[in-house]
């Protein structure tokens, strides 16, 4: 027996268009219903936010939470290899508070010593490094 593909909505279709048309983006809810308005797209928020959670159940978005005070970034990953997207972390501004998505095998390198030499499991989905970015340092000097 065949598995049936997922019923898919118009606006569900058009989320799935908007974040393959950004890959390897992180966006959040925000992003995704600015791009909306400008497109004339009527989604609401709530209709957004269930979608996605439904794209993240079905293993087509990945869903990334910082801390509790910002917004919970998405990111399609539908098309890419799954692994690829396990070692992305994030730095955090603690002036402005923007958030910078990093894919870097040298922090990679990190999770592999602290496995090794602390036996400890870095997960790299919620791995936050805070500092200040070079915007706030330039504009501090």
């Amino acid at each position: 027996m065949s598995k049936k593909a997922p019923y898919r909505t118009k606006q569900m279709t058009e989320l799935l268009t908007f974040l393959k048309s950004v890959p390897g983006r992180h966006v959040t809810v925000n992003d995704i219903s600015k791009h909306f308005a400008q497109m004339q797209i009527s989604v609401g928020t709530t209709t957004i936010y269930r979608h996605l959670e439904k794209m993240v159940d079905e293993g087509l978005v990945a869903k990334y939470i910082i801390d509790g005070t910002s917004s919970a970034c998405f990111v399609y990953i539908g098309d890419t290899d799954s692994t690829s997207e396990q070692t992305c972390y994030h730095c955090k501004c603690e002036k402005c508070g923007k958030v910078i998505h990093l894919q870097c095998n040298e922090v990679a390198v990190l999770q592999q010593h602290l496995a090794e030499h602390h036996n400890f499991q870095m997960n790299p989905l919620r791995t936050v490094f805070y500092g200040i970015c070079s915007e706030c340092r330039n504009s501090t000097n």
